[in-house]
């Protein structure tokens, strides 16, 4: 099993859930984070007053896949979430050594 990780842009949001549930990907974990990369933030100006931003909001999604779904979830998530411009995001896969459903004890893949 494989935990993919990627950090986006918010409004891609849906895109990728969606690009995620086209391959049979069904769960996911979400939430609101700030970060920055190369791009190191940016500057806004608001009432004429010029500041910067170091942390810039994102997305994370986590995703636990199958080893064969893996590969595809990763194409799917970066190809929803592209727009070409600066701060797209990133995508990380790990290993994951073992799932467990609750509620009804099932193990590895049959846990997802």
């Amino acid at each position: 099993m494989k935990m993919i990780i990627a950090v986006v842009k918010p409004h891609r949001l849906d895109e990728v859930r969606s690009a995620l549930n086209e391959i049979g990907v069904h769960g996911m974990t979400a939430g609101e984070v700030k970060g920055y990369g190369r791009q190191g933030g940016h500057s806004e100006i608001y009432r004429g007053a010029e500041y910067t931003v170091n942390f810039v909001p994102k997305v994370k999604i986590e995703v636990v896949t199958s080893d064969e779904l893996a590969d595809r979830a990763v194409e799917a998530i970066a190809a929803a979430a592209k727009t070409g411009k600066i701060g797209d995001g990133k995508i990380f896969v790990l290993d994951v050594g073992k799932a467990v459903r609750i509620r009804t004890g099932e193990e590895g893949d049959d846990a997802l």
